[in-house]
């Protein structure tokens, strides 16, 4: 890997919510983000996962100061992103965009391909000329696959892949060294995921980006990440290079999530035996005490109902929050 370009320290972001009347109201702290931290070096790509409500996409608004944590430090190129003004902040835009999850909703239905790809310039450089913003325009759908002839054409006229397509050129068109992907094909058809993961592919390396890239799917995750990082309830479970993770998980619900992939082969299914995750994750209005993954976990012991575990380095290089992660053999193929 290269420089580093993003440093996170203990980030958490809280909610409130209120329960009742005005008169006899209930406040209750929705703990979305609860001290994650992780480094991401320059044309690294860091996957995100874990079942829906554990903070992903939480987390990818708080990495780009589009909420404001409760605790903890983003720092970007070395700047605390939280301590900047708004102008200094608006700069640093220039280099941090983000891929949504939705394509169709992410898009103006009124705007056309050539305005909504063109709107960034036009924010951050309003003297520049249309010529500029209409090469600069072309030759960003290009990269992303998509024919420079449709610039003039609205949203409705492309289909799914397409205009997620439309989204990630207007998150490239002002040469972001950052781009957040929150969840950016699961609103999409297999072979068109596919399709995307490999332009994203594509594009970092040939554009050196950084890329954090959340998903719910290990599969997907698993063929565009350099390293991998697990939530659940607001908390990094494992954070490990990809290759190690998927061989060797550190953390139980790691392995869970993966034994949890379906395999097309019946008899490589049968083989692959019980997951080990039961039930529904907690609600985080009420999260268990201790380890926040005791509830479900098989192998909890009295000291995970107690003592929350510390995200620790593994002599592998690898990091883990889990009390027993020495004792366990969770390797793929075997029974812990």
């Amino acid at each position: 890997m290269n420089d580093r370009v993003m440093r996170v320290q203990d980030l958490a972001v809280h909610f409130k919510l209120r329960e009742g009347g005005l008169m006899r109201s209930k406040t209750h702290t929705v703990k979305a983000v609860d001290g994650v931290s992780f480094d991401l070096d320059a044309g690294e790509t860091l996957g995100i996962v874990g079942e829906s409500g554990c903070g992903k996409s939480t987390l990818a608004r708080a990495l780009l100061a589009l909420v404001k944590p409760c605790r903890g430090r983003v720092l970007w190129l070395g700047e605390d992103l939280n301590k900047l003004d708004d102008e200094a902040l608006r700069k640093k835009r220039l280099d941090m965009q983000i891929v949504f999850q939705d394509p169709l909703a992410a898009l103006n239905p009124r705007m056309t391909v050539r305005d909504i790809i063109a709107e960034p310039l036009w924010t951050f450089f309003p003297k520049i000329a249309r010529v500029q913003v209409d090469e600069r325009v072309r030759g960003v759908m290009k990269m992303v696959g998509l024919l420079p002839n449709q610039i003039n054409r609205f949203p409705h006229e492309f289909s799914a892949g397409q205009c997620q397509r439309i989204g990630i050129a207007r998150a490239l068109v002002l040469n972001p060294k950052l781009v957040v992907c929150d969840e950016p094909v699961s609103a999409l058809d297999v072979s068109i995921q596919a399709q995307i993961v490999n332009l994203l592919k594509d594009l970092q390396k040939k554009l050196n980006l950084s890329l954090v890239f959340i998903a719910h799917d290990l599969s997907v995750v698993k063929h565009i990440s350099d390293r991998v990082m697990v939530m659940y309830l607001g908390r990094a479970m494992e954070l490990s290079h990809r290759d190690s993770l998927y061989r060797q998980p550190l953390h139980p619900y790691t392995s869970a999530l993966i034994k949890a992939v379906p395999v097309p082969d019946p008899k490589l299914a049968r083989a692959a035996g019980e997951t080990g995750l039961t039930g529904d994750m907690p609600s985080p209005l009420n999260p268990p005490s201790g380890c926040v993954f005791h509830s479900r976990c098989p192998f909890s012991i009295k000291r995970c109902q107690i003592e929350v575990p510390a995200l620790r380095r593994m002599e592998s290089g690898d990091w883990v929050a889990c009390h027993r992660a020495e004792e366990l053999d969770l390797t793929i193929g075997k029974s812990g």
